[in-house]
């Protein structure tokens, strides 16, 4: 009988280390920010998105996963003005590129983080853009401060592997100094409360 008892504690400690303490933090909208640099044979322009919602989860201090939306209707140019901007943000959120009105949102999914130092990680994700889903992997970097969460990353797409094909040199010959490139950067600073 008291082995028995034994037994069963002992079965519940192992279980409740085993599983850890997890954490979630809340990303924080406003205080978040991702830049994106699209490239081309001419040169590149820039801007801007936004998140929607997302969270990290932790388990012992260590990342384990989140998810994130992105409000692809958000995406503006910071680099133009007047008409410039304008037509540019329009293209971007047409067929021909993102097509937002059909795809309104972007997702992705934290499947796997290997940590690589204090606050550093290798990160893998599912990534869906315009309906398709790829992994993406890229490294991470995390601060805490008490309940605060600063997370910082530079993310590179390939938009053909979401049959975005405009102007894409890929999928198109003969297009000279047109040629935008398949890869464009994603600059990401989140903040995110426990």
């Amino acid at each position: 009988m008291l082995q028995s008892i034994l037994f069963s504690l002992m079965s519940f400690f192992l279980t409740e280390d085993s599983e850890g303490i997890q954490e979630t933090f809340k990303i924080d909208n406003q205080a978040s920010k991702i830049e994106w640099i699209g490239k081309k044979v001419t040169g590149q322009h820039n801007g801007s998105i936004q998140l929607s919602e997302g969270s990290f989860v932790f388990e012992n201090n260590q990342l384990k996963g989140g998810s994130f939306t992105v409000d692809m209707n958000s995406m503006v140019c910071l680099d133009l003005e007047g008409s410039g901007k304008q037509k540019l943000e329009g293209h971007l959120k047409s067929d021909d590129f993102f097509g937002t009105e059909k795809f309104p949102t972007a997702t992705l999914e934290i499947t796997k983080a290997v940590p690589q130092g204090p606050g550093k990680y290798k990160v893998t994700g599912d990534l869906t853009i315009k309906g398709k889903t790829k992994i993406v992997k890229f490294n991470a970097d995390f601060k805490q401060t008490d309940d605060k969460l600063t997370g910082t990353s530079k993310i590179t797409i390939d938009r053909s592997e979401y049959d975005i094909k405009y102007g894409s040199g890929s999928f198109f010959d003969n297009l000279g100094d047109k040629t935008i490139y398949d890869d464009f950067e994603l600059i990401v600073k989140v903040v995110a409360n426990k």
